[in-house]
């Protein structure tokens, strides 16, 4: 596929807190807290269970971790969990990265699913962007590591979160508030109340949440001129609750939820001058010296560390306008629990989710007036409903479970992005200024570039159902064998249109460069195939402006082309085997293999059926190995688990940017193989000591392209390089420190620190080789060979620490607590890409500075 899109591409390069109760949700037999605070109910199995009895390896995060530990949303949950980490980009639907064991989905598409489920009170969140709301009134968090389809739904190829919020209480009154305010003039209002309606019977439980504060990059214009900030936060939510049970054993809630998010996000540092730039090419056509870049860049040697840290602490970024990104969402969700005996129960959870967001931004990144996303429109509507039966046999010794899922999503997607009044200069500074300051308006006839737009629509309809079942059969009293099997079937129906169609420089460019006509007034181009006839069609047939189903496939030319209908089909039977021994209680060990999968689907980009390409990528499949033990010493005062991994997936699922276009594939093999180790100790009843240990090696390896000497260049240059955002080692170390004074007081500190080690930090692993560099060098396998790796890719290692201190009434009436997240003010990026039009340039988007603040909270 590469090939394919050589035109384009070869021109553009050749130019804290207070303790909820533990309840179970409802998507398990429901149970009461245990009164045991060393036991830790989960439902990662789908029933309530203490954590150290299944064969999982699961995180499971309390409130008091969440608060202690600044966790505000999904994207904060790594500094908790060492096997957990997400990168943002820029798009609200589709950008945030969710990876487990150095293994997640990178996309800026809307068609690419994540690879890590996301499940809110039981119900599937289908896109990470949906689940971006903040965590407030949130009972755990449990990360589950690897694969997990047989009990979670859809596409859990790498994990899943399980996300369970505070049921209704339905027999007394109480709630909780809190604020914080803090640098960057945070200000961030938090509450619940519960009100029993009829005592034990029916409650109501009312939540919500607001958040706003300051951009953390200050946007400078061509000039220097300070136009404002981006990155900042200006988002609220509600949630109401209404929750029940009857005097047969009924029970369940109905949950209403909606939010909104109006924000400026978000904005990217430039690392590294294009070679465009620092040979001249912008001063040559009257651009100025840097071509509308005023902060600082490195122009030496792309490797030091030192100076991109000195690039990046500046925390400035250029761009000809603020980014405003609106996103709005509502859902409701309804559970129900029907006992059927004595030791069987039907739990039915259904849900609806209208997810909408707005977005326009300055996509070139820089001050000048180049390329523009003026108006990006995606809707996301998705049911899902869930039956299961589950109960218990053979005087307990036999937990059975049956039952089926069924989602059904509709995508609606629409891109409207133009061309600007430096879109012709900028193409004369690619070419050297060889072309003068206008070379599109020259070799068009006089067509400007300055207002082509186009809008690019994408619509799908999937369905998903799967019927599945997991039983767990105590062999003896102390060795248990669990199996699990689901057949999954998904279909999906896709196409691409345009509207709104104002191009005619394309058609122009074309007639010039392929045909040999120029335009009336235009100067004769030299023809594809030279360096400045292929820049020529790729600017003025830029791939994200230019007109669709043009006559041109007799001649060979790669131009967008729309398609309708378009289907992706496929099933999978995913299953698991576990094995689990008591030694001596509470001493567990376990294996287990699973074989999961993650749905293929639909290329939703405009360039996805270029020459005659086929818009749809392949399932991804792994099969996953692992060992593990659970132990707790010492009267439950240390907690020690362990595990041992080994996956192998097949067609990992891979969107990159090129810095032309996005492009999709699937690499026919990626490995994952890690150890992953987790402590509590408790030393006295005030000191809790948490540490977490993940080495990972994440790869692709040297032969990832089955030695298929035709497979794409973009695959074969991944071949030997570690996955992205994968480091080998993370570790966390905190600790709590809890202590009364006298009858009524109580203070504590908390300290956590998390390390880790070099990670790549984009989708590319080399300069990828162009059609004229593999014919240079005689092969592919050559051209991927003598291509040099990407500058400014790898995010060195670092640590950061966070801080909190609090004191306040023992009966939590009232609480004050100091806080400082990443107290060294460290700074690191999550993702590094290619500029947009401007030669080698790279970029890359930040992650969080230093912050700090004060929180009041209240419980009553």
């Amino acid at each position: 596929m590469t090939r394919k899109f050589a035109a384009y591409s070869a021109g553009l390069l050749a130019c804290s807190s207070f303790t909820a109760p533990a309840f179970a949700q409802a998507d398990a037999p429901l149970a009461a807290p245990d009164e045991d605070t060393n036991v830790i109910i989960v439902t990662a199995t789908r029933r309530a269970e203490d954590v150290q009895d299944i064969p999982i390896a699961v995180t499971a995060v309390s409130p008091e971790q969440l608060e202690q530990q600044g966790v505000v949303n999904v994207q904060n949950i790594g500094s908790v969990s060492p096997s957990f980490s997400t990168s943002t980009a820029q798009i609200a639907s589709g950008s945030v990265v969710l990876r487990i064991r150095g293994v997640g989905t990178t996309s800026n598409n809307i068609g690419f699913e994540s690879a890590v489920g996301i499940f809110v009170d039981g119900a599937y969140q289908s896109r990470p962007g949906v689940a971006l709301s903040e965590f407030v009134d949130v009972e755990r968090v449990e990360v589950l590591r690897g694969p997990q389809g047989t009990l979670f739904g859809r596409n859990t190829s790498a994990g899943a979160l399980n996300i369970t919020n505070v049921r209704p209480d339905l027999s007394e009154f109480g709630g909780f508030a809190n604020a914080s305010y803090g640098n960057f003039d945070l200000l961030n209002v938090q509450g619940a109340v519960n009100l029993p309606i009829v005592e034990d019977s029916l409650a109501l439980r009312v939540t919500g949440a607001y958040r706003e504060r300051d951009g953390l990059l200050d946007v400078l214009d061509r000039d220097g001129g300070d136009i404002g900030a981006t990155n900042d936060t200006d988002q609220f939510l509600v949630r109401g609750q209404l929750g029940f049970e009857s005097d047969g054993g009924i029970r369940g809630r109905l949950i209403g939820d909606y939010s909104r998010s109006t924000s400026s996000c978000c904005g990217a540092v430039e690392l590294l001058q294009g070679t465009v730039e620092t040979g001249g090419g912008f001063a040559a056509v009257g651009l100025g010296a840097r071509g509308g870049q005023s902060t600082p860049t490195f122009t030496d040697n792309p490797f030091d560390q030192a100076a991109v840290t000195d690039i990046l602490d500046a925390r400035t970024t250029t761009a000809s306008f603020l980014p405003i990104v609106e996103v709005d969402q509502w859902g409701v969700t309804g559970e129900i629990e029907v006992p059927l005996g004595d030791s069987t129960d039907a739990i039915f959870v259904a849900s609806y989710r209208d997810f909408e967001s707005n977005e326009n931004y300055d996509s070139d990144f820089t001050g000048l007036d180049v390329f523009n996303i003026d108006d990006l429109n995606t809707s996301i509507q998705t049911f899902t409903a869930e039956l299961r039966f589950q109960g218990d046999l053979l005087d307990g010794r036999l937990s059975w479970l049956v039952g089926g899922f069924y989602s059904d999503e509709t995508i609606d997607s629409s891109t409207s992005a133009s061309l600007g009044a430096d879109f012709d200069g900028l193409a004369g500074a690619l070419f050297g200024g060889a072309a003068g300051p206008a070379p599109l308006a020259l070799f068009s006839g006089g067509i400007s570039p300055n207002g082509i737009s186009n809008t690019n629509n994408f619509a799908q309809d999937s369905e998903s159902w799967s019927i599945f079942t997991h039983n767990t059969f105590d062999i003896t009293d102390d060795l248990s064998l669990t199996a699990g099997l689901r057949w999954s079937d998904e279909s999906k129906t896709g196409g691409f249109s345009q509207s709104a169609v104002n191009n005619d420089l394309c058609s122009a460019i074309i007639s010039n460069v392929a045909l040999g006509t120029p335009p009336a007034g235009a100067a004769p181009a030299p023809p594809l195939g030279t360096a400045l006839g292929n820049g020529l069609f790729g600017l003025g047939c830029f791939a994200f402006t230019a007109p669709a189903d043009l006559p041109t496939a007799a001649l060979g030319i790669p131009t967008p082309v729309t398609f309708a209908g378009t289907t992706f089909n496929d099933d999978e039977l995913i299953y698991t085997v576990k094995a689990s021994y008591e030694f001596a209680a509470p001493i567990n060990v376990y294996a287990s293999f699973t074989h999961g999968y993650k749905s293929g689907g639909i290329n939703l980009d405009s360039t996805a059926a270029i020459a005659g390409a086929d818009p749809t990528f392949l399932s991804e499949e792994v099969d996953a190995y692992e060992v593990g033990l659970k132990a707790q010493f010492l009267d439950d005062a240390v907690t020690f688990n362990f595990a041992i991994f080994h996956e192998e997936f097949t067609n990992f699922q891979v969107l990159e940017f090129t810095g032309a276009q996005f492009e999709t594939f699937n690499v026919p093999e990626a490995l994952s193989t890690g150890v992953e180790i987790e402590s509590v100790i408790r030393p006295t009843d005030g000191l809790s000591i948490n540490a977490g240990l993940t080495w990972t090696d994440a790869r692709y390896p040297g032969d990832c392209d089955g030695n298929d000497p035709l497979a794409p260049v973009n695959v074969q240059g991944l071949c030997g390089n570690d996955l992205t955002n994968a480091p080998e080692v993370v570790a966390i170390l905190g600790s709590t420190y809890t202590q009364d004074i006298g009858n009524n007081l109580t203070w504590f500190v908390n300290g956590q620190i998390r390390t880790e080690s070099d990670r790549r930090t984009s989708t590319q692993a080399i300069i990828l080789p162009d059609d004229a560099a593999v014919a240079a060098a005689g092969s592919i396998d050559a051209a991927v060979a003598a291509a040099g790796p990407l500058p400014f890719d790898v995010q060195d290692g670092n640590t950061k620490i966070n801080l909190r201190a609090g004191i306040g009434s023992q009966d939590k009436s009232w609480g004050l607590e100091v806080w400082a997240q990443n107290v060294t003010d460290v700074v690191t990026r999550g993702v590094t890409f290619n500029t947009v039009l401007r030669g080698n340039s790279r970029s890359a988007f930040i992650q969080e500075p230093r912050t700090y603040g004060v929180t009041l909270r209240t419980q009553f």
